[in-house]
């Protein structure tokens, strides 16, 4: 099945409303989602968990054909605790970028909670 792609919000000069994220459930934890054409290196994600225990968040690495030239230094998963909130990035264009500008994220088995991605401005 496909990746659930992911819309960054943009973070810029002027107010933005706090989105309220995506659900992560059962079908995000089997498949993981995509943020299409990103900018690792602007790319924040802000990570809920719901779950009654610490769960893993997984960044994927690049894959073997794409642009990551530092993909060799793997995967980074990072925890967040039970009914916590972790902001995660930014990242690295030479380790994460998938072939196609991708940037990958999966998630623990039994994950619950939100995912939202925000795009930094570059004048920030």
């Amino acid at each position: 099945m496909p990746r659930t792609a992911l819309t960054p919000t943009n973070l810029g000069a002027t107010d933005v409303a706090d989105p309220t994220g995506t659900t992560v459930d059962s079908t995000l934890v089997t498949n993981g989602v995509v943020i299409n054409t990103a900018d690792p290196s602007r790319t924040v994600l802000r990570v809920t968990n719901s779950a009654g225990s610490t769960k893993k968040v997984t960044v994927r690495a690049g894959g073997k054909d794409g642009p990551a030239w530092m993909r060799t230094q793997g995967d980074t998963e990072v925890s967040v605790a039970a009914s916590g909130t972790r902001w995660i990035g930014p990242f690295s264009e030479a380790r994460y970028l998938q072939h196609g500008g991708k940037l990958n994220i999966d998630f623990e088995s039994g994950f619950t909670g939100t995912v939202t991605a925000f795009k930094l401005a570059r004048s920030l």
